[in-house]
């Protein structure tokens, strides 16, 4: 039995949710800096993640396998990510013009709705425009859903993901 399984069903979630945003987060600082994948993965399960506090709780309570799952999968197959992101952009967009906080939802979204064949394209996809609306207003929110329910579409036909090797 995982330690996961030994938790409630919302402390999954939360736990699931704050996997998400660090792995969005890690993914810009990747951008902004040039780090590494493993350096800033060991930065934040050292420095952001490991923290407790005074009561031997995670400061930040996020699960840390779904985490490192999410940055290293982008991180993997980045080329194919943005391949697929790219294909359902407008004509006159380009990966480069999206801000860089979108970038990185992005790709953990296209990561998860490729990979995880325990979710629903609709469980992925409102994680990530949450975490969109917590940078953004309206507007990016609902292109940051519009470009994923896209994807979701072509990843996993019949919900099955497909991973990125026909799209």
């Amino acid at each position: 039995m995982t330690s996961n399984q030994k938790m409630p069903p919302d402390v999954i979630r939360a736990r699931r949710a704050g996997a998400r945003l660090a792995a969005v987060q890690a993914l810009y600082q990747m951008e902004l800096t040039s780090l590494s994948a493993k350096a800033v993965i060991r930065e934040f399960m050292e420095d952001r993640l490991g923290i407790l506090d005074e009561d031997g709780r995670p400061v930040e309570d996020a699960d840390p396998d779904l985490f490192k799952a999410i940055v290293s999968g982008v991180v993997e197959n980045q080329s194919l990510i943005d391949e697929a992101i790219k294909a359902r952009l407008a004509k006159d967009w380009r990966l480069e013009r999206i801000d860089s906080t979108s970038r990185a939802i992005l790709r953990c979204g296209a990561q998860e709705l490729a990979t995880r064949a325990d979710l629903s394209n609709a469980v992925i996809i409102e994680e990530y425009v949450g975490i969109a609306h917590a940078f953004f207003e309206a507007e990016e929110p609902k292109f940051i859903n519009g470009v994923l329910d896209r994807l979701g579409k072509d990843l996993r036909p019949n919900g099955i993901p497909v991973g990125f090797k026909d799209i």
